[in-house]
């Protein structure tokens, strides 16, 4: 992918390019951490270098566009880069950094959507559309498939689902995050954090099992006739 490529020179301003620090390299993130805080500019290169790819990451699976994933993770190192003093060890560093860049996105794709009328879904789930009516399917999607075609199945379906229902099951599945920590993120109650949430899923299922269904009847040869 070229925008993980890209991320190879990922830093934040002012940050000198890497120097292979042997030391920066064994530490732990919390040593580095603290190092970084005390003005270690070859500390906190050796943070970015161990979490960007995965801070990339969560910003393409919510914005599903390399550019945008990539301005958005860069402008998160910024973010990080300021507001270091701030972080007390309360959660991991990496985990710190995934909710600067959840925000960051959230904010991005509240923009978007300000800009765009709302989706036939969202207006369905609110009006108590047909798909309210439709059985909650379980599906084991990995029956039958590849892991990398597994992976490119759900990365389509996911691509599928409204910014709501694809912010509220990647922060809940993804970063484990509560009820009440998704609600607050997302400037919305509790429950919808669980409507959208169920939507969500039952949405994933639907498109997982739709896939799977037309992979058999792809697959089965017809029946030789008597």
């Amino acid at each position: 992918m070229a925008g993980a490529e890209r991320l190879n020179s990922l830093l934040p301003p002012s940050v000198e390019p890497m120097t292979g620090n042997a030391q920066h390299s064994a530490a732990a993130d919390e040593t580095l951490v603290k190092a970084a805080q005390k003005g270690d500019m070859g500390a906190f290169e050796e943070l970015v270098a161990r979490h960007r790819d995965k801070i990339y990451a969560r910003a393409y699976s919510m914005m599903r566009n390399e550019d945008d994933a990539l301005d958005l993770s860069q402008e998160a190192w910024v973010k990080g880069w300021q507001r270091l003093q701030q972080f007390q060890g309360d959660a991991s560093f990496g985990t710190w950094m995934t909710r600067i860049v959840i925000n960051l996105c959230l904010d991005a794709l509240r923009r978007r959507k300000r800009q765009q009328a709302e989706s036939v879904e969202v207006l369905n789930e609110e009006a108590g559309g047909v798909e309210r009516h439709m059985p909650v399917m379980t599906v084991n999607p990995t029956e039958g498939l590849e892991r990398a075609e597994l992976r490119e199945r759900i990365d389509r379906a996911m691509a599928q689902l409204t910014y709501e229902h694809r912010t509220v099951l990647i922060l809940h599945e993804f970063e484990e995050m509560e009820y009440k920590q998704i609600a607050k993120v997302m400037d919305c109650s509790i429950g919808t954090v669980m409507s959208r949430l169920f939507y969500a899923r039952r949405r994933l299922a639907a498109l997982m099992a739709n896939w799977k269904d037309e992979d058999e009847g792809t697959n089965t040869p017809d029946k030789q006739k008597p």
